[in-house]
């Protein structure tokens, strides 16, 4: 998880390395989107396909699934790396291996929480799932320290440094991991994969491009083909519902959602995704466009140094994730997840009061606070999810778990990011005419740089490029006096005339995360106590009501659930379950 997570990130700092290695400018209009689909597809794939996988694992055995992904993963981790292509070619052949890679990405995503929850006792999930949980979202941050110190050695290096663990991991899951949950046969669901492939890709296509350019407009929200994509996306999705409530043999059951701890626990993992999603753009922007520069780091320097100042909030994930983990095991997940979504919502608050060239020990504070408060959410709530689920479904419902997370990821980074352009689009244009008319810059050029979309310079600052030296040109640079163009090229001029309409879209921005953190912390609330559900084998599909009797276990008052009519039912030679879950058969002779 933590390598397939700093996969999701690693790019986003070495991006203009990337793009230098292969004669592409990233910043040039008709090369937007090839840097939005660089950054997005990864997303985008794990997104589409963990349902589908965790079906497969379900179905076929979920340790097999996973291999595959390690040894997939691995494969187009070289092939990233050993492109001899440059141009728009080699932009195409990067986004091709980003795609496949993602396919190995997503096995290993939708596999190994299912079989983190057939491998531990249910007093025991909370740690090990907030252990996996906590590795998957420190890894998108630790990708952007990763990214800026291996970026400019050397841009290969970015995706050679998962080989060895690849390797490694291939090798290792194929000796070692034994499938202990419980397979289901079946046929696969064609109709329900296509419909869902095709809908989901749709929506969150669309989303990548409504936040490009389009017909003189700053964002391409009224782009027909955006319009047709996400209403035709919503279509599909909907006729993916009314084929998965039809077929013997649904790719998964609609039936889950019938459990409460499930519903919610996933509609809370929706929301705080999308609070959080988008933050890591905005801080990086934050960062390097405005706050390092003004505190004496080049710009070239920047991306580095971002993804250092923002350590802090992996940290909070770090401890935070595992310690709330244990303590649900004891305790439940309501308690933690509503508090973490709470502590989030505040930080957001704090991180919106905070003027834009602020004190970085504050800032820091903030961060680890909100990395607690996310942390403290996640575990809880993923146990809790998984706990709900019976063993032969925990395949499909990690993937649909993982699904809405990574879904969230990108609708947040298209709201997000609308946002912002939303708010720089109202002031940015003047501010960058008098500031530039203002050092002697002619007024045809400087209204030339204010009517380029403000997405150019929310992505000059995100890839840690000169912003003004980037989007006036040479040639204007060179008609003006030497002490002139050197400040308009400095570290100083750029920051300050975009701290104000920056100040404005982030405002809105952090109401929208604070927005969807207390929602989060609503829906978290409404989950109900501890739930885990009954480890019956012989129902072919989950009821909400299967299991609303539990004992009490041990010293701890947590509950088990009881199951007085399933011995009756089980197979031949196997037992009863207990409380932890199925008691496995005994070995067949020569077995060891």
């Amino acid at each position: 998880m933590l390598i397939a997570s700093i996969n999701m990130s690693i790019m986003l700092i070495a991006l203009p390395d990337i793009f230098r290695g292969i004669g592409v400018d990233p910043l040039r209009p008709g090369n937007t989107g090839l840097l939005l689909w660089l950054i997005m597809s990864y997303l985008v794939v794990t997104a589409v396909l963990v349902v589908s996988f965790g079906r497969l694992g379900d179905m076929y055995g979920r340790t097999r699934m996973y291999n595959l992904g390690f040894a997939v993963f691995t494969v187009f981790s070289v092939l990233l790396s050993v492109t001899w292509m440059h141009g728009t070619a080699g932009a195409l052949w990067l986004i091709g291996m980003r795609v496949l890679q993602g396919v190995g990405g997503a096995l290993l995503m939708a596999n190994s929480n299912a079989i983190l929850t057939d491998a531990f006792p249910a007093r025991q999930r909370g740690l090990a799932l907030g252990l996996n949980q906590v590795a998957g979202i420190a890894g998108s941050f630790a990708g952007l320290v990763l990214g800026g110190l291996l970026g400019p050695v050397n841009w290969r290096l970015v995706f050679l440094v998962s080989v060895p663990f690849g390797v490694f991991g291939t090798e290792w899951a194929y000796l070692k991991l034994r499938d202990t949950g419980i397979r289901t046969p079946a046929r696969p669901d064609w109709w329900g994969n296509v419909t869902f492939a095709a809908g989901l890709i749709a929506v969150l296509a669309a989303i990548t491009y409504g936040i490009q350019p389009y017909d003189g407009h700053t964002m391409g929200w009224s782009n027909p083909a955006v319009i047709a994509a996400l209403a035709g996306g919503v279509l599909l999705l909907g006729v993916f519902c009314v084929v998965e409530s039809k077929v013997a043999e649904p790719m998964f059951h609609l039936r889950l959602f019938r459990i409460r701890a499930f519903t919610a626990g996933n509609l809370a993992s929706l929301l705080a995704s999308l609070g959080r999603g988008g933050l890591m753009f905005i801080l990086i922007i934050w960062l390097q466009g405005i706050w390092l520069p003004r505190h004496g780091y080049s710009f070239t320097q920047t991306p580095l140094w971002a993804g250092i100042y923002m350590l802090p909030l992996t940290l909070g994930f770090l401890v935070a994730g595992p310690v709330s983990g244990w303590a649900s095991d004891r305790f439940g997940a309501r308690t933690f997840a509503t508090g973490g979504m709470l502590l989030a919502a505040g930080t957001f608050l704090a991180l919106e009061t905070l003027p834009v060239d602020f004190d970085y020990p504050g800032f820091a504070v903030i961060l680890l606070l909100n990395g607690a408060g996310m942390g403290l959410f996640a575990a809880p709530n993923r146990a809790a999810v998984m706990n709900s689920l019976p063993p032969d479904q925990r395949g499909v419902g990690a993937g649909i778990s993982t699904t809405f997370q990574n879904s969230a990821m990108v609708l947040s980074i298209g709201i997000f990011f609308s946002l912002m352009i939303s708010g720089l689009a109202a002031s940015l244009p003047h501010a960058l005419t008098t500031g530039l008319t203002a050092q002697g810059v002619p007024p045809s050029d400087a209204a030339k740089v204010a009517a380029l979309p403000p997405v150019g310079v929310l992505f000059a600052s995100l890839l840690g490029y000169n912003p003004i030296r980037t989007l006036l040109g040479p040639q204007a640079l060179d008609g003006l006096p030497h002490g002139h163009a050197t400040y308009l090229t400095g570290r100083e001029f750029f920051p300050q005339l975009i701290s104000g309409p920056f100040a404005q879209g982030l405002a809105v921005a952090f109401d929208f995360a604070i927005a969807a953190c207390l929602i989060a912390a609503v829906a978290s609330l409404l989950r109900g106590g501890r739930y885990i559900h009954g480890d019956t084998t012989a129902a072919p599909a989950p009821e909400a009501h299967a299991v609303r009797t539990t004992v009490r276990d041990g010293p701890t008052g947590s509950s088990a659930p009881h199951h007085p009519a399933t011995a009756a039912a089980l197979p031949p030679g196997t037992a009863p379950p207990g409380p932890d879950g199925p008691t496995p058969p005994p070995p067949r002779p020569g077995s060891p």
